[in-house]
């Protein structure tokens, strides 16, 4: 899990996509958005969120980067959003990445 946090806190992102997340962040809803942006039917602990949010989110960095007409910033808002928050819940939690 150590490698999982350092992957994210080497995430470079543009600082208006980091900032609409934060801003999104306290609207977060675990059970409303998770399994939306995941696909998934169950609910994954904090770090199988990530992991599976991470994924999405370099495809979507990618289609953004090579400008790619399916490209949505409003999904990419969303996934950073939702990884914010499984990070937070992650450290409330106190669970050793």
């Amino acid at each position: 899990m150590t490698d999982l946090m350092s992957l994210l806190k080497n995430l470079h992102r543009p600082r208006l996509l980091i900032r609409a997340a934060r801003f999104g962040m306290p609207n977060y809803s675990r059970k409303r958005d998770l399994q939306r942006l995941i696909r998934s039917s169950g609910m994954p602990s904090p770090a199988q969120a990530i992991t599976k949010l991470m994924f999405e989110e370099t495809i979507l960095e990618d289609k953004r980067n090579t400008g790619d007409a399916s490209y949505s910033i409003a999904r990419h808002v969303s996934i950073l959003i939702a990884m914010m928050g499984e990070v937070r819940l992650m450290q409330a939690r106190k669970i050793t990445p």
